[in-house]
Formats: structure tokens, sequence, C-alpha cells
């Protein structure tokens, strides 16, 4: 009975189901599920085998797909694991900027942290042909999801930084952490702390390791190797930026000349937090961040700039056009990025 209703769900009615359509025809659901919406990538002939088949068994796609002349629904997912932190909303920002001058619309998925919400969507929602293209934030996709999305062969692209098998677009972060290293060596540091980010979550992926590694081996490569105590935990926003900084200035013993931090919100949090202990910066202090977060420019910030919203753009450009039908449009592309230097870095004092 669980397996009928499977059937029924993944689009066949009168009890005959994809699977059955595939069988008989030779190929594979993923070709017969593009071959009766539309989409590209079958051949003529193929196509029309399908067809046939399809009408031979008394096949009808599902009431989303078989509504739609051009099998198509005009909608793009957009798998975020959070909605009310900088890098997503602003990507957002500029996926629905590009669909809606395309004329798609927008479904957002928001795991808000969740794993349960996760798995409930992939098994439940994008596997059954609601959305034409799937854009994912800033995380990671396990081997069986992405079998899950290959099996309904719609195009897919990672926003936000690299994952395994998957075309994305970012910034090379390994770069831009080694960027803002430099400019404090550049300007005499040698005691350097690093407030680095990792989500509380189990959604991350990448671009908090990368970051670390572009700090410590750029440190290394001008002789200086930070100590233990002063690599401290963060997870990319104001709050543990204040607290990464009362647990670095709490330790006993030297302190450092400047902080690292792996993003724009921790940063931000270091300065409000050191103004608050009456540390000056960037008298006593530098610090330095990575993104170009709004409040950067406002709060003197030096950072490393990115563009969130671009980067969703050109991703979802890039699904528009695979969609189209230009074969290859899909790839993975490294975003720019570039230093600004604000009030928040100067040379150590004496």
């Amino acid at each position: 009975m669980a397996r009928t209703t499977e059937r029924s769900q993944r689009g066949g009615h009168n009890g005959v189901s994809i699977e059955d359509v595939a069988a008989a025809a030779g190929v594979s659901t993923a070709t017969v599920s593009r071959a009766v919406r539309g989409l590209p990538r079958v051949s003529p002939a193929t196509r029309e085998k399908i067809l046939e088949v399809a009408g031979n068994l008394g096949y009808v796609a599902s009431s989303s797909a078989s509504g739609l002349a051009t099998g198509r629904t005009r909608t793009v997912g957009v798998l975020a694991p959070y909605v009310d932190r900088w890098f997503f909303f602003k990507a957002i920002e500029g996926v629905d900027r590009e669909l809606h001058q395309r004329g798609y619309n927008l479904s957002l998925f928001n795991l808000g942290g969740q794993r349960g919400a996760r798995e409930r969507l992939f098994s439940k929602t994008m596997v059954y042909k609601q959305i034409d293209a799937l854009l994912v934030l800033c995380m990671s996709l396990t081997h069986e999801e992405i079998e899950d999305l290959q099996r309904i062969d719609i195009p897919l692209i990672i926003v936000g930084g690299p994952v395994e098998d998957c075309p994305s677009i970012g910034i090379d972060d390994y770069a831009a952490a080694a960027d803002a290293t430099s400019h404090l060596i550049g300007l005499g540091h040698r005691k350097v702390a690093l407030l680095h980010g990792q989500d509380d979550s189990d959604l991350n992926f990448t671009v908090p390791r990368l970051r670390v590694e572009g700090f410590v081996e750029t440190m290394a490569k001008a002789g200086s190797i930070m100590p233990p105590e002063w690599d401290i935990f963060g997870n990319f926003t104001v709050r543990s930026g204040q607290e990464g900084f009362d647990a670095l200035w709490g330790k006993p013993g030297p302190k450092p000349t400047a902080i690292l931090c792996a993003s724009d919100e921790m940063a931000i949090g270091a300065m409000l937090q050191a103004r608050r202990r009456g540390v000056r910066v960037p008298e006593d202090l530098s610090i330095i961040g990575i993104d170009n977060h709004e409040f950067s420019e406002a709060m003197g910030l030096t950072t490393v700039a990115q563009d969130p919203v671009e980067q969703g753009q050109q991703g979802t450009r890039m699904l528009l056009d695979e969609l189209a039908g230009s074969h290859g449009a899909v790839q993975t592309t490294v975003a720019p990025h570039h230093l600004i230097v604000r009030e928040s870095t100067a040379p150590p004092s004496s």
C-alpha cells in the first residue's frame, strides 16, 4: 500500500508509474521526466519513443507537470540553512531580483538549522517536481540528497562556497583570509588572534575551514605561529563576536595586537565589546573582518569584501540559462573579492 502511494505521488495515474514507462522505453526515469516535461537534453527520437510508450501505457504525468505546456513550473527553489543572517538574505535578494526579471517565481526552503526540516524537504517536496531548478546557499548536500536531485534531473548550483560533486559560485575563501592576514602582517602585526567561524548546526560545509587555513598558512609564511589560546570559536553572529572577544581578553598572559574575524558580523561584535572594555580600536587592537557587511562602513571596519547579491544573481542566471536549453551554462565560478581598508586597522603601537 505504501508503495502504491509513493508511485502515485511520483506522477503516475491509473496504476502506471514513471518507472513503468522508463522500463518499457529502456531509459532512465530522469529521461522520462525530462521528455514528458519538455526539458532539454533529450533527443527528438528518444522523446518521441517515450511519449509513444507513455501513451500506450496510459501514463499521465502529475497535475503540476501536465498542466504546463512546457512542462515547467517556472519556479526556482532556494534552500537556505538560515534567512536571518547577512549573507543569506543578501544572496536571496539577488536570486529574487534575477527571477523577477526573467518571469520566474521563488520558492524558499528555510531549514532554520534543523535537520528534520531538511529531510522532509528532500523526501516530500523538492523530489516531486515542485521546482524547475535548485539553488543551495552555504551548505553541503549529502550523497543521498544529491542522488535525489539527480534522479529528477533538475539544474543545481551552490552559492557561497565549494561543495564536492556540485557546481558552485563563491569567493576564494582561502585567498580572502590570506589577503586579510597579509594586510595585518604588512602593518607590522605578528601577534594576531583568530576569531573563526563554524555554524552551531550540522548544515555547514568548507568555508570556515578554508578561512582558517588561509590565516594559519599566511601567518606561518611570515614566521608567526598563533598561540592555541588565541584561537577563538564563533558562529558568524554579532553576539558570538562579543563573546569571543570576552573569551580572548579574559585569558591570562600576553594580548594580541590584532584579531582576524572570519566574518564582519563577528568583527562588529568584537569591536563593540572592545570599546566597552576600554580597549581602543585600532590604537590598542586592530580588527579586520571578511564580507563587507552593510554596517561595516559605518563601523569603520577594515574588511575583505564580497557581493552576495551578485553571487545570487549570477547563480540564478546560470540556472535559468540551463533551463532555456544552454547546456553547460551551470559552471563552477570564482566570485571576486577585494580588500577595503578603513579605520579599524593600523600598525601596532610601540
